[in-house]
């Protein structure tokens, strides 16, 4: 049994004037969300044994943030993990070293959402549920994949066991903001 953490970078600045999408920074909200995620994880005794991240800037604050809740992560930045498609975040994962046990990927939407429906494709449960509706920004969801080695994983052969929204945390990081 392997278990697949993905985590999505927290709220970023649209007001900063930044020339590339990828160095948009996170905005005051996306900072509390990211620090209050990394609480949860650690309330929850969640480790890795790797992490691997897009080196997007907003991807960097938030673990970052996140790493001052729970602490230090050793992230291994990966510039496939900036906007990457199902396909490309599958072939990350097939080929992680098989004394990892633990594997926590830290990016971007639609490819984060894309590859936790992918993976669950065959189970039906709420939280699989939850992710169809919304995979919002600082959000963490685990997966459960019923295989022995890495490079077995496929489409469908796993099953989510935790979905941590900012808005269950604090209603205040919700997307009302209220």
């Amino acid at each position: 049994m392997k278990t697949l953490t993905l985590l999505r970078h927290a709220k970023s600045g649209w007001d900063d004037k930044v020339a590339r999408d990828f160095d948009r920074p996170l905005n005051r909200r996306g900072y509390r969300a990211a620090r209050a995620v990394g609480d949860a994880m650690r309330a929850n005794g969640l480790s890795f044994d790797r992490v691997v991240a897009s080196p997007a800037k907003r991807v960097v604050e938030t673990l970052g943030e996140v790493e001052q809740a729970f602490g230090p992560l050793d992230p291994q930045y990966d510039e496939s993990l900036y906007l990457p498609s199902t396909e490309t975040l599958l072939d990350l994962i097939r080929a992680t070293d098989e004394g990892v046990e633990r594997l926590l990927l830290v990016g971007h939407n639609p490819g984060l959402e894309s590859l936790a429906l992918a993976l669950s494709g065959g189970s039906d449960n709420a939280l699989r549920d939850q992710i169809e509706l919304k995979y919002p920004t600082a959000t963490l969801a685990e997966i459960s994949l019923d295989v022995e080695r890495w490079a077995d994983v496929e489409k469908g052969k796993g099953v989510i066991t935790r979905f941590i929204r900012p808005r269950d945390l604090d209603p205040e990081l919700g997307p009302d903001g209220t």
